[in-house]
C-alpha cells in the first residue's frame, strides 16, 4: 500500500560483496533521505505536547494509524521521534500534516 511507509519511493541501490565462503552476493539498500521540508506541508492540525504524550498514539489521534508517526516527524522536519515528545518537550506545539497520497 503506497504511502505508508517513510521510505515509500525511496531510491535502492546495490552492492556485491564477498561472503566468508568466497561467493559473491549482492546486498540491495535504500539511499537515505532527507525529511521534507518542514514548511512545505499542509497542516491538519497543531498539537501542544504533553508529558506523557506517545508519537504512535498523537498518530493514531490525528492520523487514525499509530504507525503514522513518521508522517509527523516530516511534518516538522524531525528525524528523531523523541526530538518532538516527551517530557523534555512538554508545552512545545507541533504539527501535524496533511497525508500526502
Amino acid at each position: 500500500m503506497p504511502g505508508r511507509s517513510r521510505y515509500d519511493g525511496a531510491t535502492e541501490a546495490a552492492v556485491v560483496l564477498t561472503d566468508p565462503s568466497g561467493e559473491l552476493r549482492t546486498v540491495a539498500y535504500l539511499l537515505p533521505r532527507a525529511p521534507q521540508d518542514a514548511g512545505t506541508g499542509t497542516p491538519l492540525a497543531r498539537h501542544q505536547v504533553a508529558p506523557d504524550d506517545r508519537i504512535d498514539l498523537v498518530a493514531d489521534r490525528y492520523l487514525g494509524d499509530p504507525q503514522a508517526w513518521w508522517r509527523i516527524c516530516d511534518a516538522n522536519a524531525a528525524l528523531d521521534p523523541d526530538a518532538l515528545i516527551g517530557p523534555d518537550n512538554e508545552g512545545r506545539v507541533i504539527v501535524i500534516g496533511v497525508p500526502r497520497m
